[in-house]
C-alpha cells in the first residue's frame, strides 16, 4: 500500500466526521483500543472500518480502486444511498455481503446493477400510487406496515404485521410487479431519506441500516402459502443483492409455535450472516423486554410497550393524512368472500360522507347494493362488477366505484353483494370505503 493509498481511505468529509487512514481501518488501530468482547460483539464489529485484519484491508483496497475505475452506474450501485454514507462504510458493507472475496463482490455489483437497470430508469418510481396501481394506504390496510422512530443506535425502526396480511386483499388490487416496485420506492425514496435526514441531523451516525419487528400475532399455517412466500422472497432478493448487510436487527414478535418449522424455509431466502441477526421471539413480555433494550421508550409505539402513538394510530393518521385540505379523514376495508350472497355493514357519523370502490379480479361478477341499514332504502343504483381484464399475474384487476357521488347516511351502511351465478367455492372482492369530513 502507497502512502497515497494510506491518505486516501477515507470516511465521509463533511467538516464533521473524520477521515478514515488506511492503518485506522486495521483492528489494531490506536483509535480503536483492545477491549474485552464476547462472541457476538465480535461478530458484529466484523468487516467494518476499525476492525479489518490486514487481508480485509488488501481487498478493501483493491475494491475501492475497482470502484473508483469503473464508475457510471457501476459506482452509483455501490453508493445506492449516495456517498453521504461514507466511503469506508460503503465499501466495508458490500464486502461483509461476501466475505472479503473481491471477484464475488465484484459480481454481486455487476448483478445489483442489472437488477437495478430497470427501476433506475423509471427514477425508482417516486409515484408511490402509480408503482402500486392503487392508493398505498389501501395496500397497507391488506398488509400492515410502517416506519416509526429510532433504535438507540440511530437505525429507523420498520413494523410489519403479516401475521394479519390479507393476500386475497392484494390480490384485489395489485400484481406481484406493482408490490416489487413499490418495494424499490420505498428503498430509494422513504428510507433512504430517513437515513440521510438523520445523518444530517446525527453527523456522527455511521450505520445506514435498519431495525425491523415482524409481528407475526394472528399468523395462520394456511397463510404461509406460495402467493405469500413470494412475495417475502422476491423482496428478500432484492434487499439481499441490492442493499447488502442493512439489516441491523430484526425481531420477530409474537411468533407462534408452528413458526419454527416456516422459518426453516424462509431463512433459506436469507444469507447466513442475515439470518444470524434474526432473533424469534414468541412470548409478549419477552419481546418486550427485548424491544426496549435497543429502542428508547419515547421511540417505541405504544402496542410494543413504548409510550410513542401506537402503530394503528400511526396507520390511521397516515390514511387521514389529507383531511385538513378537504382530503379523506379516515379509511375502511373490507375482503368479501362472495359464494352466493354476504352482506358487510360499517357505520357513518353525521358529519362524514363516503366514496365507495369495489376491487376484484372475480370473473363470475356480482352485483352489489348499497343501503340504510336501519331503513333499508337503496341509497345508490345497484351496480355488477366483474373483471374483464388479464387472467395472468401481472394483469390489473378490476376497479368500479358503487357512486357516481359522495353518499350522505346518518346511520350504519350495509353493502349487500350478490354473486351472478352460484359457485362450489368463493371470489374475492375489496370493499374501499373513503370517508370525508363534512366539517372544516
Amino acid at each position: 500500500m502507497t502512502s497515497n493509498e494510506n491518505n486516501n481511505a477515507r470516511q465521509e468529509d463533511d467538516g464533521v466526521n473524520k477521515q478514515w487512514t488506511l492503518e485506522e481501518l486495521l483492528e489494531s488501530s490506536a483509535v480503536h483500543s483492545p477491549s474485552r468482547k464476547n462472541k457476538k460483539d465480535k461478530a458484529m464489529d466484523w468487516g467494518r472500518p476499525g476492525h479489518l485484519t490486514k487481508e480485509e484491508l488488501d481487498v478493501y483496497v483493491a475494491f475501492r480502486q475497482e470502484v473508483e475505475s469503473r464508475g457510471g452506474e457501476f459506482k452509483n450501485t455501490v453508493y445506492s444511498f449516495t456517498e453521504i454514507e461514507g466511503e469506508a462504510f460503503t465499501l466495508t458493507r458490500w464486502l461483509r455481503a461476501r466475505k472479503y472475496n473481491l471477484a464475488d463482490t465484484i459480481r454481486m455489483v455487476e448483478e445489483a446493477t442489472a437488477e437495478r437497470s430497470v427501476p433506475r430508469e423509471a427514477g425508482y418510481y417516486p409515484d408511490p400510487e402509480a408503482a402500486l396501481g392503487v392508493d398505498p394506504s389501501i395496500f397497507i390496510s391488506q398488509y400492515p406496515q410502517l416506519y416509526s422512530g429510532f433504535s438507540k443506535d440511530g437505525c429507523p425502526v420498520f413494523y410489519s404485521k403479516p401475521g394479519i396480511m390479507n393476500i386475497d386483499g392484494i390480490e384485489c388490487i395489485t400484481t406481484l410487479d406493482g408490490i416489487l416496485k413499490f418495494h424499490w420506492h420505498v428503498m430509494q425514496h422513504d428510507y433512504k431519506e430517513r437515513l440521510l435526514q438523520f445523518k444530517k441531523e446525527n453527523p456522527s451516525f455511521s450505520r445506514f441500516e435498519c431495525v425491523s419487528v415482524l409481528d407475526l400475532t394472528g399468523l395462520a399455517v394456511s397463510a404461509l402459502n406460495s402467493r405469500t412466500l413470494d412475495i417475502i422472497k422476491k423482496q428478500a432478493f432484492i434487499d439481499s443483492l441490492c442493499f447488502p448487510e442493512t439489516m441491523n436487527k430484526m425481531l420477530v414478535v409474537n411468533a407462534p409455535r408452528f413458526f419454527s418449522a416456516s422459518w426453516a424455509i424462509i431463512k433459506g431466502f436469507v444469507d447466513a450472516r442475515t439470518a444470524g441477526k434474526i432473533e424469534i421471539l414468541s412470548s409478549s413480555s419477552a419481546a418486550e423486554k427485548k424491544l426496549k433494550e435497543i429502542i428508547d421508550i419515547d421511540q417505541l409505539p405504544k402496542d410494543y410497550g413504548g409510550t410513542a402513538e401506537s402503530t394503528d394510530v400511526l396507520l390511521a393518521k397516515e390514511a387521514g393524512k389529507d383531511r385538513a385540505n378537504g382530503g379523506r379523514s379516515r379509511l375502511v376495508t373490507e375482503v368479501m368472500y362472495i359464494r352466493s350472497s354476504l352482506s358487510f355493514k360499517f357505520q357513518l357519523m353525521p358529519n362524514e360522507e363516503v366514496d365507495l370502490w369495489i376491487y376484484t379480479r372475480a370473473r363470475t361478477g356480482a352485483t352489489f347494493k348499497v343501503m340504510n341499514a336501519e331503513t333499508k332504502e337503496l341509497l345508490v343504483p345497484a351496480k355488477t362488477v366483474i373483471h374483464n381484464g388479464g387472467s395472468d399475474d401481472n394483469s390489473p384487476p378490476t376497479k368500479m366505484q358503487l357512486s357516481t357521488k359522495r353518499i350522505r347516511c346518518a346511520n350504519e351502511i350495509k353493502i349487500k353483494a350478490e354473486s351472478l351465478k352460484t359457485r362450489m367455492s368463493s371470489e374475492s372482492y375489496l370493499v374501499v370505503a373513503n370517508i370525508y369530513s363534512t366539517q372544516n
